[in-house]
């Protein structure tokens, strides 16, 4: 039986991130796959799976080194992001959705109709801040509030050298240029996320509610995943978007996020300490892992600015071989060794142990129906 959830302020310390692996891919195998590795695997069969573009790069990784302990057996995955993702798995059209947010309690009824009577549940596969990135030659960060950055993207802020913007950056010469906000034009957990924290920390100038759908009433262009919106970005000077962390490189600057009474560099481990504030999702079900972000945490050093993206997975499969690959993939993933992976390739914060051991018990617990 898997274990319940603990209390918010043992959870939270059980959230902790361990440090970013370093660079190469020797982090040594755990037994299970290391005897697959070097006596080969029998595990076959494929399964398929869509969501989250900003696990995109994590996916990759997995995606391989799955291969290499199992070459017989063939992960598939479609980056459409993730309010595509969670339509295609309610459909029944993929065995597995990559989200940036949890499924909602309509959505956790939804999925009793392709996943039986237990339904689907959440586990936490990728951690990331989330970038506010912009094209300034020359300009390699810059440090903002969450109501400039509101208003920058509402339209009401169009110009780099407005005050609001140079009045917290007095050192930088910032150009008489307009800006241009790039938007997701996907469904996207990403900017879920983006307009949580907007409306978490900035209300009273970012007053529409959190949703996956960027708000059609504000200006800007759009593109599709992050890749789409750093790709338009990168070619346009005076552009700024808002991606996965990991999308987001030079030539593109970023911003630092004022929290409490300094701004904050963005980074993994800046993302951990304001994981280390979120507690379980209030209502959901034995083995769901859904967490609540705490927004406005002004703790030194935190980065508030993040997604937890998820796993979602049936409770049960039509057949054991199934069961089998689904359990053996989830497990892989959610293991050390599939966290290290990950961050290599993704530069992301791996899950801790505790959560890690947590997330596995609840895949464990999926059966044949």
């Amino acid at each position: 039986m898997a274990p319940k959830l603990l209390r918010p302020t043992f959870l939270a310390a059980a959230l902790l991130v361990l440090p970013l692996a370093a660079c190469g891919s020797d982090y040594p195998l755990g037994a299970e796959q290391e005897a697959a590795a070097q006596q080969g695997s029998d595990l076959e069969g494929t399964l398929s799976g869509a969501g989250s573009s900003a696990q995109n790069a994590a996916m990759d990784a997995w995606r391989a080194e799955f291969s290499l302990l199992h070459p017989k057996a063939q992960i598939q995955y479609s980056p459409d992001g993730s309010g595509a993702g969670r339509t295609a798995f309610l459909a029944g059209a993929v065995e597995f959705a990559g989200s940036d947010a949890y499924l909602d309690e309509e959505e956790m009824e939804r999925a009793k109709e392709v996943c039986g009577p237990g339904g689907a549940f959440n586990v936490p596969a990728y951690v990331s801040p989330i970038a506010v990135g912009f094209n300034l030659p020359g300009i390699t960060e810059l440090n903002m509030d969450a109501a400039t950055i509101a208003r920058i993207f509402k339209g009401e802020i169009d110009r780099w050298n407005d005050p609001a913007i140079a009045d917290q950056n007095p050192d930088v010469d910032l150009p008489d240029l307009p800006i241009s906000p790039v938007t997701r034009g996907d469904d996207s957990g990403t900017t879920e996320n983006f307009t949580e924290y907007l409306h978490a920390v900035a209300p009273e100038a970012w007053t529409a509610e959190p949703s996956d759908a960027f708000p059609a009433e504000y200006v800007g262009e759009n593109a599709q995943g992050n890749t789409g919106v750093v790709s338009m970005v990168t070619r346009t000077e005076g552009a700024v978007t808002y991606a996965d962390d990991s999308a987001v490189g030079p030539p593109l600057g970023k911003v630092n996020l004022k929290v409490g009474d300094d701004y904050v560099p963005v980074s993994a481990e800046a993302a951990a300490k304001a994981l280390d504030e979120s507690e379980p999702a209030a209502g959901r079900p034995e083995g769901d892992l859904a967490l609540e972000l705490d927004r406005t945490t002004t703790a030194a050093g935190a980065y508030p600015l993040l997604l937890v993206s998820y796993h979602v997975y049936c409770t049960s499969y039509a057949d054991a071989g199934k069961v089998e690959l689904v359990k053996t993939f989830a497990e892989y993933v959610l293991s050390q060794e599939g966290q290290q992976a990950a961050a290599e390739s993704a530069k992301n914060a791996p899950i801790s142990e505790r959560l890690s051991e947590m997330a596995i018990a609840s895949v464990d617990r999926i059966s044949v129906r």
